[in-house]
C-alpha cells in the first residue's frame, strides 16, 4: 500500500475518471433531492435554496429600488432577504462586498430568484471549467474539474468560488501572452480584496509591470464607476460595515470556525485570543510573501509560480471559506501540468489527490475533531511547490556551472 501511495500508481486514469463520475453522480442526485424536498425555495433546514445567494439577490433588489446602501445595514438587508421569500423567516446572510459587485447583484435580481441563481451558477461554472481546461488541455480535465468537491459546496451556497477561480486562472493563463487582459482580470478580483494581498508581490517580483498597471487601472475604474453610479453614500456604508464583518463574522466566528480554512480560524477554534490569532496569520502571510517573491523572481517553471500564487492567496487571508477552495483547482491543474512535463516525485500524486478530495471532508473534520484539514493540506501543497522549485533552482545552477566549466 505504501509503495502505491509513494509512486501514485494507485491513481490510474481509469480510476480518476471512475471516482469523478461516481462523486458527480452522487452529488447531482443529492442536489436534485435537496431542491425537490424544499418548500417554495426553502429547504428542510429553513434555509433558502442557494443560501448565500439570497444576500446577492436581495442586494440587487435594493439596488433596483434605489436603496443599495441599505444592503450594508444588517437589519435592512435581512428584511430584504425575507421579502425575497414572501416574508418567510430565513437566516441572515450578510452583504460584505465592495460596491462595484452590485453590478452582478443588479443583473441577477432582474430575473426571478431561481432564474437569477441558475444564471449566476451556470455562467460562472462554465467560466471556471473553461479556465481550468485552458491550463490543462486534456480529455479528462473537464470531468475531474466538474467533480472536484469544492464545486458542490459552491453550488450549495450559491457562492462566487467559480467566478474567483475563473478570474485568477484566466489571468495566470494569459499573463505571458496577453498581459493587459491578465491585469484587467486581476483588477476584477478586487471584489474579493482578501485574495489580492499577494498578487502584487508576485507581479512586482516577476517584473510584470504592464499587468500590474492594468490591474490598478481596472480597480480604479471599478471604484470610479460605482461611485458615480451609486453615490458616495454607498461607499460610506460599505466602509462602515467592514467593522461588523471583521468583528462578528471573522473574529467572533459568526460564520463558523469549521467553515473557515485559515490559520486565524484554526487558532481561534483552539482557544487563541484574537491578537494571537492575528499574529499567527500575519507570520504566515509574511512567510508566504517572502517565499512567493523569491519564487516569482527566479527562473523556476511558470507552472510552479502559478500554483504557488493560487495556493498562497488562499493561505494568506484570515477569511477563506470552504467554497473558496474552488481556487485550489488552479494549483492542482498547474501542478499536474508540471508533473506531466518534468515527472512526478514520491507522494506527489497522492498529495494532489488528497488536495482534490479535501474540500469534501474539511468542514466535517474540523467540526468533529477541531483538526484544520484544509489548512494542513494547503500548507503541505505549498511546501511541495517550494521543494520542487528549490530542486529546479539547484538543477539549473548545476547545469549553468557545468556549461561554464566546459
Amino acid at each position: 500500500m505504501w509503495q502505491a501511495l509513494r509512486t501514485g500508481s494507485w491513481l490510474t486514469p481509469a480510476r480518476a475518471r471512475g471516482y469523478s463520475l461516481i462523486l458527480l453522480a452522487i452529488a447531482t442526485i443529492a442536489i436534485i433531492g435537496w431542491i425537490g424536498a424544499s418548500d417554495n425555495l426553502i429547504d428542510r433546514n429553513g434555509k433558502p435554496i442557494g443560501t448565500d445567494f439570497s444576500n446577492v439577490y436581495a442586494a440587487g433588489i435594493l439596488t433596483w429600488q434605489g436603496k443599495p446602501a441599505d444592503a450594508y445595514d444588517p437589519a435592512l438587508q435581512h428584511q430584504a432577504e425575507k421579502a425575497t421569500f414572501g416574508g418567510r423567516q430565513v437566516p441572515f446572510f450578510g452583504w460584505h462586498y465592495p460596491p462595484f459587485f452590485f453590478a452582478i447583484a443588479f443583473v441577477v435580481a432582474a430575473l426571478p430568484y431561481t432564474c437569477g441563481l441558475a444564471l449566476w451558477l451556470f455562467t460562472s461554472f462554465a467560466a471556471y471549467l473553461a479556465s481550468i481546461r485552458a491550463i490543462l488541455p486534456r480529455a479528462e480535465t473537464l470531468l475531474i474539474s466538474a467533480a472536484y468537491p469544492a464545486v458542490f459546496i459552491n453550488v450549495g451556497h450559491g457562492q462566487n468560488g467559480f467566478f474567483t477561480a475563473a478570474l485568477l486562472a484566466g489571468a495566470l493563463h494569459l499573463l505571458d501572452h496577453m498581459p493587459l487582459i491578465a491585469g484587467a482580470l486581476i483588477g476584477l478580483l478586487a471584489y474579493k480584496p482578501q485574495f489580492g494581498v499577494l498578487i502584487p508581490v508576485a507581479l512586482i517580483a516577476g517584473a510584470r509591470w504592464s499587468s500590474l498597471a492594468a490591474a490598478a487601472v481596472t480597480t480604479a475604474v471599478l471604484v470610479a464607476v460605482s461611485y458615480v453610479a451609486l453615490g458616495s453614500e454607498v461607499w460610506q456604508a460599505f466602509l462602515h460595515s467592514t467593522n461588523f464583518t471583521q468583528v462578528v463574522v471573522l473574529e467572533q466566528g459568526g460564520t463558523g470556525w469549521e467553515k473557515i480554512q485559515s490559520a486565524f480560524s484554526a487558532s481561534r477554534n483552539w482557544g487563541a485570543e484574537v491578537k494571537t490569532a492575528y499574529a499567527i496569520q500575519g507570520a504566515l502571510a509574511l512567510t508566504l510573501a517572502t517565499s512567493l517573491g523569491w519564487l516569482w523572481q527566479s527562473r523556476t517553471a511558470f507552472e510552479l509560480k502559478a500554483a504557488a500564487l493560487a495556493t498562497a492567496s488562499l493561505l494568506a487571508t484570515p477569511y477563506v471559506l470552504d467554497y473558496d477552495l474552488v481556487v485550489l483547482a488552479i494549483a492542482i491543474a498547474y501542478l499536474v501540468r508540471y508533473g506531466l512535463i518534468y515527472g512526478f516525485r514520491d507522494y506527489e500524486i497522492s498529495l494532489l489527490a488528497a488536495a482534490w478530495i479535501m474540500p469534501l471532508l474539511s468542514r466535517s473534520v474540523a467540526a468533529s475533531t477541531g483538526v484544520p484539514l484544509g489548512l494542513i493540506v494547503m500548507l503541505a501543497l505549498y511546501t511541495l511547490i517550494l521543494w520542487r522549485a528549490a530542486r529546479d533552482h539547484a538543477r539549473s545552477s548545476f547545469a549553468a556551472a557545468h556549461i561554464a566549466q566546459a
